[in-house]
């Protein structure tokens, strides 16, 4: 995680995969490369925390299951997120990143996440809604083309103008 009293972009996601969790540097990894892209974000700008804050759902690696990690650990976002997320700007822009952070923070989410990703300009001016960045998800891009060609353009726009 990582978090300045100044990011006016916070990222909610799932938990740190294993080679997350081993490097100790959020997002480092292939789903983070995609995420940076995503976001039209640099190295730089995305591991400056006063510029992006990283709450994850889950703080550590939770383990491995038969098709990917586990869950988050259900204890760390309800003891942490909201002492942390006070801490920041109250005009932030969350990216809630999968099922996990969009099942906590998307109130009025839709019956699938491909529903709710579908409907992300419900959520503006403050939340923009993404599915996991994972190689895993390639089926789902490929079966989704428009949140590339449509979605992502937009939520980059977005993110611009929280940083200028």
């Amino acid at each position: 995680m990582q978090a300045g009293s100044n990011a006016r972009v916070v990222i909610i996601g799932q938990a740190p995969g294993r080679r997350v969790h081993e490097s100790g540097i959020p997002w480092n990894d292939p789903s983070g490369n995609t995420l940076r892209r995503w976001l039209d974000l640099t190295d730089e700008q995305f591991y400056d925390p006063d510029i992006v804050a990283i709450v994850p759902m889950g703080f550590c690696y939770p383990g491995s299951a038969s098709s990917g990690d586990k869950p988050p650990r259900p204890e760390c976002a309800p003891l942490w997120h909201e002492r942390l997320l006070v801490e920041l700007p109250d005009d932030h822009l969350a990216v809630i990143i999968g099922t996990y952070a969009q099942k906590r923070y998307i109130e009025n989410r839709k019956k699938t996440l491909t529903e709710t990703v579908a409907n992300w300009q419900e959520y503006l001016p403050s939340q923009v809604v993404m599915p996991h960045p994972s190689p895993r998800n390639q089926h789902w891009l490929k079966k989704n083309p428009w949140f590339e060609l449509e979605t992502i353009p937009a939520v980059q726009k977005r993110i611009r103008s929280f940083l200028a």
